[in-house]
C-alpha cells in the first residue's frame, strides 16, 4: 500500500490509508489511546481502541519518537476534538494495523511539539538530529529550500550561468588572514573564504552574469551569535556596470522577489510559530553613506567603535533609524573608506580615499558586502602593493585583468544571516543545518 504524507490525509477521509513517522505524544481517555504522529509535513491524531486487541497491546507499548507504520481510515473528528489550528486538525485515524519500525530510548532532549522546555543551546548542538526534529526547526529548512529555489529562478531568467569554484586554494582570497591552511602533497593550501576571485575570472571569461551557491570556510576566533567558521554562501557577479549601485539595484530585486515567494507560502506558518510578520520589501531600498550613518548614529548617542566600520551595537541603531524614517526592513550602508575593504574594490574618482562599496543590513545584521570591482590591470596592481599584498602569490588572479576585462561587480551573501532575520532568530547556530565553530566540529 502506498505511504501518505501526513498532511494529505485532510483530503480522504472516509478512505483507508497508510502513514509513517515518529510517535509525538501519548494519551489515553478511559480506555481509548491516542497518539499524535508526526511526518515532515505535519501531525495527525490516531486512536487505538481495545476492540481491535493485538494492535491495542501493541500500541500501550509505545513511546515517544518511535517509528511506526500505521495503516487505517480517516475519519471526522468528534465536534469537540477538532483543532482548527492544524490541516488535519478536522481529521483523524482510527487504526486497523501497526508496525514499529524502530523503537527509541528516552531522548536526551525535548523533542516533541508540545514540550515547552528549552534546552541549553550547546546541550541542543550536541544533540542536533534530535533537535531538528521539533516542527519549527522543520520549517525553517522548508523556507530556507524555496528562499534558494527563488533566488536561482531570479538569477536563471535573468541569463545568470551557474559556476562552482574550486575551495581548495593557493592563496588566500581576502587579506590573507582568517585562512585554514591544510596539507595538499607536497605543498600549502587553503580552504577558501570566497569564490570571489574566480566570480571575476568568470567576468574576464566573457560570461557576463554568474552565482554560486557554495561553502565559505572563515577561521575566525569568533565566539559570537552571528560567526561560523564553515557557512553557506550565496555570491554573484555582474559585467558591464556604471557602478556599485547597479549591483545594489540587482540584488534587492532579487530578496524582494524571494521574499514575495516565502510570504505566500509560509508566511502563516512563520507567523504562527515564529510570531514573524514576513514583509515583502519595497524596491528600492533606502542607501546611506557610512560618513552620513556615523553623524546620525552620534547624534542618537550611539558610540562609534570602528573608525569606518559599523559594530553591531551600530548596525542595529542605524536600521531602528531606517525604520522610524522609512519604514523599512533594509538599508544600504555604501562608500566604505578604502582602509577597511579589500586591495580589489574600486576607489572612488571623487574620493580616492572612499570604495564603491556596500553593505546590506536587515534589522540590525550585515548580511551582504558588495562592490563594484577594480578591472584595470594596472590599478589593480597598485592597490595590491599599497595594501602590502603579496603581488607574485597574486599574479595568477592579476593575470585575469591583463587581456580584457569589462567593469562588474557583485556581492557575497550569508543565507544563514537571512533565516536568523527572517525569523528573528536570535542565534546563527539554530539557522544551520549542522553548525561549525571554534569548538565544535561536531557531529
Amino acid at each position: 500500500m502506498q505511504r501518505f504524507y501526513i498532511a494529505d490525509t485532510a483530503k480522504h477521509s472516509g478512505e483507508k490509508v497508510k502513514i509513517a513517522g515518529w510517535v509525538d505524544t501519548i494519551r489515553a481517555h478511559g480506555k481509548i489511546l491516542f497518539i499524535d504522529l508526526r511526518d515532515i509535513t505535519g501531525i495527525i491524531q490516531v486512536v487505538f481502541v481495545p476492540s481491535n486487541k493485538e494492535v491495542y497491546d501493541l500500541a500501550q507499548k509505545l513511546k515517544t519518537e518511535w517509528v511506526v507504520e500505521i495503516v487505517g481510515q480517516i475519519v471526522k473528528r468528534p465536534e469537540n476534538m477538532v483543532n482548527p489550528k492544524i490541516p488535519t486538525g478536522l481529521v483523524e485515524m482510527s487504526v486497523e494495523s501497526m508496525n514499529v519500525l524502530s523503537e527509541a530510548k528516552t531522548p536526551p532532549i525535548p523533542v516533541g511539539e508540545e514540550s515547552a522546555e528549552e534546552t541549553d543551546i550547546d546541550k541542543r548542538m550536541d544533540w542536533r538530529w534530535l533537535d531538528l526534529r521539533k516542527p519549527k526547526n522543520a520549517l525553517i529548512f522548508k523556507v530556507w529550500t524555496l528562499m534558494e529555489q527563488a533566488f536561482r529562478e531570479y538569477w536563471i531568467s535573468n541569463n545568470y550561468l551557474e559556476i562552482h569554484s574550486p575551495k581548495l586554494i593557493a592563496t588566500a582570497s581576502e587579506s590573507g588572514s582568517e585562512v585554514f591552511e591544510v596539507k595538499y602533497f607536497k605543498k600549502k593550501a587553503y580552504l577558501a573564504q570566497s569564490p570571489q576571485f574566480y566570480k571575476q575570472m568568470a567576468m574576464a571569461s566573457g560570461f557576463e552574469k554568474v552565482f554560486e551557491v557554495g561553502p565559505v570556510f572563515r577561521a575566525e576566533p569568533s565566539f559570537t551569535s552571528r560567526h561560523a567558521t564553515e557557512f553557506t554562501g550565496y555570491d554573484a557577479e555582474i559585467s558591464f556596470i556604471d557602478s556599485h549601485y547597479d549591483v545594489m539595484d540587482e540584488e534587492e530585486r532579487m530578496i524582494a522577489y524571494g521574499l514575495q515567494k516565502i510570504k505566500a507560502a509560509y508566511g502563516e506558518d512563520i507567523q504562527k510559530m515564529f510570531d514573524r510578520e514576513v514583509i515583502v520589501p519595497a524596491v528600492p531600498f533606502p542607501r546611506i553613506s557610512i560618513n552620513d550613518a556615523k553623524k546620525i548614529l552620534g547624534e542618537r548617542g550611539v558610540v562609534s567603535e570602528r573608525e569606518g566600520d559599523l559594530s553591531p551595537e551600530e548596525e542595529r541603531g542605524l536600521s531602528a533609524y531606517i525604520k522610524e524614517k522609512y519604514g523599512h526592513e533594509f538599508v544600504f550602508v555604501t562608500e566604505y573608506p578604502v582602509s577597511v575593504r579589500p586591495f580589489y574594490h574600486m576607489h572612488d574618482e571623487k574620493d580616492p580615499t572612499l570604495t564603491k562599496s556596500f553593505d546590506l543590513l536587515w534589522n540590525g545584521l550585515e548580511i551582504t558586502t558588495g562592490a563594484q570591482r577594480e578591472h584595470r590591470y594596472d590599478v589593480l596592481m597598485s592597490q595590491a602593493k599599497k595594501k602590502g599584498m603579496n603581488v607574485k602569490k597574486l599574479q595568477f588572479y592579476l593575470d585575469f585583468f591583463k587581456y580584457g576585462c569589462p567593469p562588474h561587480g557583485g556581492y557575497g551573501m550569508g543565507p544563514n544571516r537571512m533565516i536568523m532575520k527572517l525569523f528573528n532568530i536570535d542565534n546563527v547556530r539554530d539557522a544551520m543545518f549542522i553548525y561549525r565553530g571554534v569548538k565544535r566540529l561536531t557531529p
